[in-house]
């Protein structure tokens, strides 16, 4: 199949796992996976409808966000590096992997040079895997409220990636967590920190993910298919 009717399955898809949620399928976004997937690619998914587009590292993005021109938002997926910070604020709408304090500093910085706010997301370690990036669930609270003290940078949310599994329902318990984590943040009150994003899900467990809670999904394998070093 196209990438395009790949697109518009993984879109039918997303609605009737929101509806199994008793959700609006609008409440959940779909954030194009498009990491080593060559521009063309990336066009008949945007033709198809796409209008998130996720990369994982800085260089990839910009080159692709020239090629590519207007039309799309892109996002942040992957880790950043601190020295990259002053190129990701010029690039990307919303950056999903913030996880240190040194990290939003420098967001801050870069983005105050810039005069403007950039939004992020708190990833977070659920299953306290040393390697994968976030920050562990206990200091997770901690990290918002410091972060959410710096003048441009807004924190909309947490993000997570659960242990690599291939059954979906085993990445439900982490998925469960992160929303319960969230609420709990939320319930702080904590000035500037809205907590109205749950990026969480890929390409083989983004419906589990809807089912509990999240308003982005990653999906990129299942639209263009199988790639070296893919993620989504």
């Amino acid at each position: 199949m196209s990438v395009g009717e790949n697109y518009k399955i993984v879109m039918n898809r997303i609605a009737a796992a929101a509806a199994r949620a008793g959700r609006e399928p609008s409440s959940v976004q779909l954030v194009v996976v498009t990491k080593t997937v060559d521009i063309d690619r990336i066009r008949e998914a945007v033709a198809a409808g796409a209008v998130l587009l996720g990369e994982n590292r800085v260089q990839e993005a910009k080159e692709k966000i020239e090629r590519l021109g207007p039309g799309a938002r892109w996002h942040l997926i992957g880790h950043l590096q601190t020295n990259k910070a002053k190129y990701a604020v010029r690039l990307f709408d919303l950056i999903h992997s913030v996880d240190n304090l040194e990290l939003a500093k420098e967001l801050d910085k870069q983005a105050a040079k810039l005069n403007r706010i950039q939004n992020v997301l708190i990833e977070v370690s659920i299953a306290g895997e040393t390697a994968k990036a976030g920050v562990g669930i206990a200091d997770a609270a901690g990290l918002v409220a410091e972060a959410s003290q710096l003048a441009h940078i807004s924190i909309k949310g947490l993000m997570t990636m659960p242990p690599y599994s291939e059954k979906p329902d085993d990445s439900r318990p982490y998925f469960k967590k992160l929303r319960e984590l969230s609420e709990s943040i939320k319930k702080q009150n904590i000035p500037g920190v809205s907590m109205q994003e749950l990026s969480m899900g890929m390409s083989g467990d983004f419906e589990v993910a809807i089912e509990e809670g999240a308003t982005l999904v990653r999906v990129g394998t299942f639209i263009f298919g199988n790639r070296t070093g893919g993620a989504g």
